[in-house]
């Protein structure tokens, strides 16, 4: 099995989407190139729906909404360059390793810009791309589906010249909740590294998985399973870092130790947790908060009570939920080191024809 990339120049109607379709990576051109089962005419005649070339299924309407495409570049040279880029971190099939070559980014260079970067709430939001350009050599970071379910970032970069794959909680979007859009596009691409023996690492800040009505009709269930799934079938290292939030099924489906991780490290900002600490005070005080002379002023006595007993990292890795508490400062050459001495993992899974997917 090798790296199979679709590069769309031009019109992709009926028949021929199977075909991009079905590779690792589709890469379109802005306003040039276009894929669609059925064009604009067809579907104003059966439908009666007006609709223009470019929104049906445009470069940017497969980028943005179907997330079909996982590349979109301005002009073909672009396109075909960063093609080249891709598949520098890719070996030439799936029995080879992929290709390292030589860090020009010490391995153990501190990163003391990480001890500043949260912010003093856990309530207000970061940009977790600049954790993982913190943390990977020379801040090169080429990411897999930019513009489509954002609340999830997920990429290729380098660790001292190894290449890595990187699925972090974006808490910059929609707080970094897990929907059926951002479990879909990282259980994807994690089934993407295994298959090509890239290394797995997961930034985790996750407040749960989206609520509401939309989202369990559209059988978010069924979908966050995909990527519980995909980490349970992965077989290359895999590394977890918890940078603040990681609470309920959400913290559990992000590569925890619960469902094999090789490694998990924690930031001393984690909460581990059920849920956060408001939401677990609300329902376990209720009683006692109705009764109570200063319902506010208990409520958040109770709040720092709870985060400070149950949802900090120490008690977690006293638990063997996670390895160690690291300094932010030290994650780039822990993650270094663990990559290294997990390069020579071997596992295999029990032989059996196939398991049931939850597609």
């Amino acid at each position: 099995m090798v790296p199979q990339v679709s590069v769309i120049l031009g019109p992709c109607a009926g028949g021929a989407v199977y075909s991009p379709a079905l590779t690792d990576f589709v890469f379109m051109v802005k306003d040039s190139s276009h894929m669609f089962i059925t064009g604009p005419d067809v579907v104003k005649t059966v439908t009666g729906e007006d609709v223009t070339l470019e929104q049906l299924g445009g470069a940017l309407t497969h980028a943005t909404r179907s997330g079909v495409a996982q590349f979109v570049y301005p002009d073909e040279k672009s396109c075909l360059d960063e093609v080249r880029y891709l598949l520098s971190f890719l070996p030439a099939n799936n029995l080879e390793e992929p290709p390292r070559t030589l860090a020009t980014d010490p391995s153990d260079r501190p990163c003391g810009e990480l001890r500043t970067l949260l912010p003093d709430s856990s309530s207000q939001p970061y940009d977790m791309k600049r954790v993982v350009k913190a943390i990977v050599d020379d801040g090169d970071y080429m990411e897999v589906n930019a513009n489509w379910a954002m609340s999830v970032t997920c990429g290729f970069a380098k660790i001292d010249g190894r290449p890595v794959g990187i699925v972090g909680n974006q808490p910059a979007h929609l707080a970094g909740v897990l929907d059926i859009d951002s479990s879909e596009k990282a259980a994807r691409f994690v089934r993407t590294c295994d298959a090509f023996n890239v290394p797995i690492i997961a930034l985790v800040d996750v407040p749960g998985f989206m609520p509401g009505t939309d989202q369990e009709y559209g059988g978010i269930i069924r979908h966050g399973a995909k990527l519980l799934y995909a980490f349970c079938e992965a077989t290359v290292p895999r590394i977890q870092l918890i940078t603040r939030k990681a609470y309920g099924g959400a913290y559990v489906v992000m590569n925890s130790k619960s469902i094999g991780a090789d490694l998990a490290f924690a930031w001393p900002t984690a909460e581990l947790a059920v849920m956060g600490s408001q939401g677990a005070v609300e329902i376990v005080y209720r009683r006692e908060l109705a009764d109570a002379d200063d319902p506010p002023a208990r409520r958040e006595e109770l709040i720092d009570e709870y985060a400070e007993r149950y949802a900090n990292p120490y008690l977690a890795a006293e638990r063997g939920f996670i390895d160690d508490v690291i300094d932010p400062a030290d994650t780039r050459r822990l993650l270094a080191a663990s990559l290294e001495m997990l390069s020579t993992k071997r596992e295999d899974l029990p032989k059996r024809k196939h398991g049931n997917m939850p597609l």
